[in-house]
């Protein structure tokens, strides 16, 4: 009988069910008979971690990467933790952290595993990634622009990010009626996301029956300041902000349009996973041209429209 293969998913938090629902379907799909699945995650919080709990499988709350100052315990700090992936024997540790870091890569080789990374963000050029990367021993980019990052690295491959199309199905779902035509965004709410963009859009088009849905956390001074504007402008009740919801499924599907006006600055889009679930529950689309959205709508460029263009 061949030993099974012990692999441990490393992430930051579960805080919302973007890449974390793709380390909870992979995790999930993994065949058991030669794998063994485990996940390290820095806390508890978040509305996803309890779905991810029930997975089943072992979740260590154990920060896999450490700060870099002060440099004369950095030594220690991370021996810490490759004493941690010693101690449970992991043979591959499977990164889906987004940042350049390079302790767990080192964590991982002094802990004797093979270290793997998904690149998720288009974040790139300073030297703490170029460290990483040359100390991977495996790296799976998520779109065709990614690929160029590594000229030299060999050990590399495009796997775009998946998703449970069973899950992500209109099926069992029934559009409501309304007299409105409903557009959503679902997004992170930071500036890089440019929501003000559609609300933009939706004035310049002047069209009372047209409504808009904006689900994310409302917490952030970006989403904060959204929210004062449009109230400024008594728009409150046409462009209405939800707030997280774990499940995104029925606002899908209630839909007419599905509009993600990402930026082209800071991290942009490495593979942006709710306009592929969008897709998936038959909600018409529409997205900015940057990197990562153009990968998804590579076949429909007629969907594309130009980053912080209104117009």
């Amino acid at each position: 009988m061949l030993k099974k293969i012990k692999i441990l998913f490393t992430i930051p938090n579960f805080d919302t069910a973007g890449s974390g629902k793709v380390v909870y379907d992979l995790v999930k799909g993994l065949d058991t008979s030669r794998f063994e699945p485990t996940i390290a995650v820095e806390h508890s919080q978040g509305i996803f971690f309890k779905e991810v709990e029930e997975l089943g499988v072992p979740i260590y709350i154990q920060p896999m990467t450490t700060h870099y100052r002060p440099y004369l315990s950095l030594y220690g700090r991370i021996k810490k933790i490759a004493s941690f992936i010693r101690q449970h024997q992991f043979d591959v540790v499977h990164s889906w952290h987004w940042s350049s870091d390079w302790t767990e890569v080192l964590a991982t080789i002094w802990g004797g595993a093979k270290y793997i990374y998904t690149k998720k963000a288009m974040s790139w050029g300073n030297k703490h990634w170029k460290i990483k990367s040359y100390l991977s021993d495996f790296i799976i980019t998520i779109n065709h622009e990614m690929v160029n990052y590594f000229p030299k690295k060999k050990d590399q491959q495009l796997i775009p990010l998946g998703i449970d199309t069973d899950y992500y199905s209109p099926a069992g779902f029934k559009k409501r009626p309304s007299d409105k035509f409903q557009v959503i965004s679902v997004a992170n709410l930071v500036e890089v996301k440019g929501i003000e963009v559609l609300v933009e859009a939706v004035e310049l088009l002047g069209d009372a029956q047209i409504e808009v849905k904006i689900v994310g956390d409302i917490r952030s001074d970006y989403a904060k300041n959204l929210i004062k504007s449009i109230e400024e402008k008594g728009q409150q009740n046409q462009i209405k902000f939800l707030g997280k919801q774990l499940d995104v499924r029925p606002y899908l599907v209630n839909a007419d349009l599905y509009v993600i006006p990402t930026l082209n600055k800071g991290r942009k889009e490495g593979m942006p996973m709710a306009l592929v679930e969008a897709m998936s529950m038959a909600t018409p689309v529409l997205g900015s041209d940057i990197s990562g959205i153009n990968y998804v709508l590579k076949d429909f460029p007629n969907l594309l429209f130009e980053a912080s263009n209104a117009w």
